[in-house]
C-alpha cells in the first residue's frame, strides 16, 4: 500500500490574496502533491491549506510553504481574531493510508528541525510529535501567542524545541508549531426531528465528554459537584468524539454534529450505530449521515466490511461494491448524492483508478492488442488471463458463500474470495505494468550514443530496463500461481454447479504462467548468457520462472482431476 499523508498548515494571512496564492503555489509546485482545499478567513486573518501525497513530497511542500510564508508575512504587523504565534502558525501531518501516527510524528520532528536549521524559524512540536507530555496540547505551545515569544525564549522551560534566540528571524516569522495528529472526521447525523434540545440530548449521550451530572439524573435536577466544588460529569459512550445538536434551516431537520478525533478508537460506522441506538432510545431515528470534507478510503472500506459481515455476506467483492454498501448502510446520500470519487482522498489522488489498458472495455483491449503496436503484447495478455483465473476462483467462492443451505459456511468462502480479489487486483495492475516495462526498453534504446560516456549510459539503461521487463512477468507468474490453490479448493469444496468455472480458473492461471514465462526468458535469456551481476540476476529469474511453471502444471492437474467432468 502506498503511504499517503495529509498536511493542513495554518498561515497567518487571510486577507491578501496575492500572499495566499504565492504560498499555495509554492506548495503545489512539488510533484506528487495535490492541494485539496484553500480556506482563507478575513476576520481571523488566517488561511488553512489542505494538501496530500506521499510523505517525502508532502514534507517538501510543507517546508516550501513555510519558506514562502516567512518571506511574505511579517508577524510584527499581524492581527486577527484567531490565536497565532508564527507566520506558519500550525503545521500538522496526518496519516491517511499505509503509514502510522508514530511515523508521521517522526516526519513532523524532521520538518521542524529543518525549518530551524535552514530558515531559522523556531519550532515547537505538539500532539503526537511532542517531546514532552505537556506539549501535546497545542495551547501550551502557543500560550501567550506571538507577543509572548521573547519571554518564552528566555525561559529554558518554555523555549521552543528547535531554536530559542529572539533574533531578527524570530521577530519577523514568529514560532511555528509542528505536529502530528490522527485524521479528524467531521460528520453530521440527520434526525427525524426539528428539536435542537433532543439532538443535543443524543449528542451528550454519545460524546466522550458526556453531560453534567445532575441530582436524580433529571434534566432539571441540581448540578452535582465534587468535594472541591468542581462540576461532575457523566461520560458519553464514544471515545475521541466531540458532539453537539443543532437545527439546520436549509434541510429543515436537527442534526447531531460530531468531530471524530480518534478514528481508530471510534470508526465512523461505530459512531453511526451508537448515534442510531441513542436516538432510538429517545424515540427518534437517524435518517442519514453527512460527511463534511474528505475521508480516507479506509473509513468507507471498514464500514462496508462491517455491514457485509453483519449480513453474513462474502467480503471478497470489489472495492466499489464494499464502498457502495457503506454508502447505503449509513445513508450517506440522504441529503444529496454521495460520490466517493469526490469525497475519498485516495480517489482524488488517482489511487484505485485502473491503468489505461486495465480500464478499457474488454473489446477495446482485444482490438488494441490486435493492432500493429507491439504493446500491449504477450506479457500484458498473460496478466489479463491470470486476472480472469483469479476472478473465476473468486466468483465460485462468492457463489458458494451465497448458496442456499450453506449459510453456516459463508466465512470459509469469504476468506477465499478475499484472497482472490487481492490477486485479481494485483494482476490487473500488472497488465499495464508489463506494457510500461516494454516502453522503458524502447526509451532506453532511444538514448543518445554519440560518445563513449553516452554509449555506456545507454547500455546500462538498456540492461536495467531489460531486467525490469523480465521481472514484471515473473511477478505475474507469482501472482497467478497463488490463484491455483484457490481454484483447487473451490473445485473440491465449492458450489458443484460452478465446478467447471473452477476448472477454467485453473486453465487461465496456468496459461498466464506459461505465457509470462516466455516473456521472462526472452528478456532475461540474452543477459543470462553474459557475465557479471546482471547475468546472475537474469539466470536467477529464469530459474525461478522454471520452478513456477513446474509447480503450476502439478496444481492444474490436481484441479482438473478433482472435477470429474
Amino acid at each position: 500500500m502506498k503511504k499517503i499523508i495529509e498536511c493542513v498548515p495554518n498561515f497567518s494571512e487571510g486577507r491578501d490574496r496575492k500572499v495566499i496564492d504565492a504560498i499555495v503555489e509554492a506548495i503545489a509546485s512539488v510533484e506528487g502533491v495535490k492541494v485539496l482545499d484553500v480556506d482563507p478567513g478575513a476576520a481571523t486573518n488566517r488561511t488553512v491549506v489542505t494538501f496530500v501525497g506521499e510523505p517525502e513530497p508532502v514534507c517538501e511542500a510543507a517546508f516550501l510553504g513555510a519558506k514562502k510564508a516567512q518571506e511574505l508575512i511579517d508577524m510584527r504587523r499581524h492581527h486577527g481574531a484567531h490565536p497565532r504565534s508564527g507566520a506558519t502558525d500550525v503545521l500538522p501531518l496526518i496519516p491517511v493510508a499505509g503509514i502510522t501516527l508514530e511515523e508521521c510524528a517522526a516526519l513532523a520532528r524532521g520538518v521542524a528541525e529543518r525549518l530551524y536549521r535552514e530558515l531559522g524559524i523556531p519550532c515547537y512540536c505538539y500532539e503526537a510529535a511532542a517531546f514532552t507530555p505537556e506539549r501535546k496540547n497545542l495551547a501550551v505551545c502557543r500560550a501567550g501567542e506571538y507577543e509572548a515569544l521573547p519571554e518564552k525564549m528566555a525561559d529554558p522551560l518554555r523555549k521552543p524545541d528547535f531554536g530559542g534566540e529572539w533574533d531578527a528571524v524570530a521577530e519577523r516569522s514568529g514560532a511555528s508549531n509542528v505536529g502530528a495528529r490522527d485524521f479528524l472526521i467531521a460528520v453530521n447525523f440527520n434526525l427525524n426531528t426539528t428539536s435542537t434540545r433532543r439532538a443535543n440530548a443524543i449528542a451528550y449521550d454519545v460524546r466522550e465528554k458526556g453531560r453534567k451530572a445532575r441530582e436524580g439524573g433529571r434534566l432539571d435536577g441540581k448540578l452535582l459537584k465534587d468535594a472541591d466544588g468542581a462540576q461532575l460529569w457523566i461520560p458519553g459512550t464514544l471515545k475521541g468524539c466531540k458532539a453537539i445538536g443543532w437545527y439546520i434551516e436549509e434541510y429543515g431537520i436537527a442534526q447531531v454534529s460530531m468531530n471524530i478525533t480518534d478514528i481508530s478508537a471510534t470508526p465512523l460506522h461505530v459512531a453511526f450505530e451508537e448515534v442510531c441506538r441513542a436516538a432510538a432510545a429517545r424515540g427518534l431515528r437517524v435518517t442519514g449521515t453527512e460527511i463534511v470534507g474528505l475521508v480516507p478510503k479506509k473509513v468507507l472500506i471498514d464500514a462496508g466490511r462491517f455491514y457485509l459481515e453483519r449480513q453474513q455476506r462474502s467480503l471478497g467483492v470489489s472495492e466499489a461494491e464494499i464502498v457502495k454498501i457503506a454508502v447505503k448502510s449509513m445513508s450517506l446520500d440522504d441529503l444529496r448524492p454521495f460520490n466517493p470519487r469526490e469525497k475519498v482522498i485516495e480517489y482524488l489522488l488517482g489511487e484505485g483508478v485502473p491503468g489505461r489498458l486495465a480500464g478499457m472495455p474488454l473489446a477495446d483491449l482485444v482490438r488494441e492488442t490486435a493492432s500493429e503496436s507491439p504493446a500491449p503484447g504477450g506479457g500484458s495478455v498473460s496478466a489479463a488471463m491470470g486476472a480472469f483465473g483469479a476472478a473465476l476462483a473468486t466468483m465460485v467462492a462468492n457463489l458458494s458463500a451465497h448458496k442456499r443451505g450453506w449459510d453456516d459456511r459463508w466465512e470459509e468462502f469469504s476468506e477465499v474470495a478475499e484472497k482472490g480479489q487481492e490477486i485479481m487486483e494485483e494482476l490487473l495492475a500488472l497488465v499495464d505494468e508489463d506494457t510500461a516495462a516494454f516502453n522503458r526498453i524502447m526509451d532506453a534504446l532511444a538514448l543518445p550514443k554519440g560518445n563513449d560516456a553516452e554509449k555506456a549510459a545507454r547500455a546500462a539503461a538498456i540492461e536495467a530496463a531489460t531486467l525490469g521487463a523480465a521481472t514484471v512477468p515473473l511477478r505475474t507468474m507469482e501472482a497467478a500461481l497463488r490463484a491455483l490453490p484457490l481454484a483447487l479448493e473451490m473445485a473440491r469444496k465449492g458450489n458443484p454447479a460452478s465446478a467447471s468455472d473452477a476448472g477454467v480458473a485453473a486453465l487461465a492461471a496456468r496459461a498466464a504462467i506459461r505465457g509470462a514465462a516466455l516473456n521472462v526468458r526472452i528478456n532475461a535469456g540474452p543477459l543470462a548468457s553474459g557475465e557479471g551481476a546482471a547475468a546472475a540476476e537474469a539466470a536467477d529469474l529464469i530459474a525461478r520462472a522454471d520452478a513456477i511453471v513446474a509447480e503450476a502444471a502439478s496444481l492444474e492437474a490436481e484441479v482438473l482431476d478433482s472435477l470429474q467432468l
